[in-house]
């Protein structure tokens, strides 16, 4: 979430607590508003859209009332962000931890996977081989 690209751009889904708010922490803010109901740059409508999503309405309302009344301290809003998607993605992340534990699961998915991957194959094979027009003897 913070302004370089890569890993720290953006919040996982398997990302651990400590991870999820370290990275909102490090999310790009401005000095924040000098003027009763200004409008939001990018950086902090983009905190304020999560925010939309993962949190109450009453949160949302309460710093958006808090913006526009140029009265937003920023860490404070970051703290209440980061809190809300730990506990919005934590399902997922337990499901993701679940399996990632489950090594016949996934020794069951890899080759499942392999199977259909070489029936792709053989087809693909075949249907270049007529194209090209190689015969097999």
């Amino acid at each position: 979430m913070g302004k370089s690209e890569g890993e720290g751009n953006a919040v996982f889904l398997s990302d651990t607590p400590d991870v999820i708010r370290k990275k909102v922490m490090r999310a790009v803010t401005d000095s924040g508003p000098t003027t009763e109901n200004q409008e939001k740059p990018l950086e902090i409508q983009n905190l304020f859209d999560i925010m939309k999503v993962v949190s109450s309405k009453d949160t949302y309302e309460h710093f958006d009332n808090l913006y526009k009344t140029v009265n937003i301290r920023y860490g404070d809003l970051k703290k209440q962000l980061a809190e809300d998607i730990i506990i919005a993605t934590a399902p997922i992340r337990e499901k993701i931890n679940d399996i990632s534990t489950d090594s016949s699961y996934l020794r069951q998915v890899a080759r499942h996977g392999a199977i259909k991957a070489r029936e792709s194959a053989s087809r693909t094979i075949k249907e270049v081989r007529e194209i090209i027009g190689f015969k097999s003897f």
